[in-house]
């Protein structure tokens, strides 16, 4: 049986990133590099959001523990990155990656070559990566700034999916944050200037709008855990304080209004909290 060849990898421009993206997704399927986690994904409506919640089974968590090799220490994907899960080259820093273990189709990574720890502040080269990954896809960019903010690896990596919906919004939240109404936990949102199809100048824009949702936050000297999520429209930054609420754990993409639990029990739960509350008692202010 031959193996599958993985693509070539090239240094990527914007209107090929989804035609890379979907031949790296294939590839990725054939070759068994890349494992999507199939879940049943259901709704909670709150305040006129239609929260996402993709619910786990308990066949697949005893699937994935049986699969998962045993390791002498922490293991970093990110360092030498299994070229079947190569998109390509983004810029001399950064690199793009399918997410191996994804929930969400065509869930890129957008990943430092050099090390760089979760918690750093994000830069002038993070942003201009992210931005030309932007310009390929015009969907939802994201940031956990640490294992408290919902990360998973140290490794500095941020991530775009393409629009959770429904009716064509990149996010669920998305609609409630742009009327201006009070999502129910601490943040700072800004909307962000015309979008100019520069990765340059589009990513100098969305430092300036980080650094001033920092400073509106008090996080300017300080770089408390925190979420990121931005679009080509605006930014949303979401201050933490604890990973979890009865053992639901929480990510940037809760505040975009999708949620992900492990079984049944933590459904339950989390209908009788209510997805909002939830995510007000991981934020480091309590709403009224």
């Amino acid at each position: 049986m031959n193996t599958p060849t993985a693509p070539q990898r090239t240094q990527l421009r914007p209107e090929d990133l989804w035609s890379h993206t979907v031949r790296t997704t294939r590839h990725g399927l054939s070759t068994g590099a890349l494992q999507p986690i199939a879940t049943e994904c259901r709704l909670i409506e709150q305040h006129g959001v239609p929260f996402q919640v993709r619910v786990l089974g308990r066949a697949h968590l005893k699937e994935r523990r049986r699969s998962e090799p045993s390791r002498p220490g922490p293991f970093n994907p990110f360092e030498n990155p299994d070229p079947d899960l190569v998109v390509g080259d983004v810029s001399p820093t950064h690199v793009c990656l399918l997410n191996k273990f994804n929930v969400v189709e065509h869930h890129l990574l957008i990943v430092t070559r050099v090390f760089e720890e979760q918690e750093s502040a994000l830069t002038a080269a993070d942003f201009e990566a992210l931005a030309l990954c932007m310009e390929g896809l015009d969907g939802l960019a994201f940031y956990n700034s640490g294992e408290t903010s919902g990360a998973s690896q140290r490794h500095k990596h941020l991530q775009l999916t393409p629009p959770l919906g429904p009716e064509g919004l990149r996010a669920p939240m998305e609609k409630l944050l742009m009327t201006g109404q009070a999502p129910g936990f601490a943040h700072a949102v800004t909307r962000l200037g015309p979008w100019t199809s520069s990765p340059v100048e589009d990513g100098a824009r969305l430092l300036e709008a980080y650094q001033c949702l920092r400073a509106t936050l008090g996080m300017v000297h300080e770089l408390r855990p925190y979420n990121l999520l931005a679009t080509r429209d605006w930014m949303l930054l979401v201050p933490r304080t604890q990973a979890e609420v009865r053992g639901i754990n929480v990510n940037a993409l809760g505040f975009a209004g999708s949620l992900f639990v492990k079984t049944e029990e933590q459904f339950q739960t989390l209908q009788d909290l209510g997805p909002v509350e939830l995510l007000r008692q991981v934020t480091s202010i309590k709403m009224r």
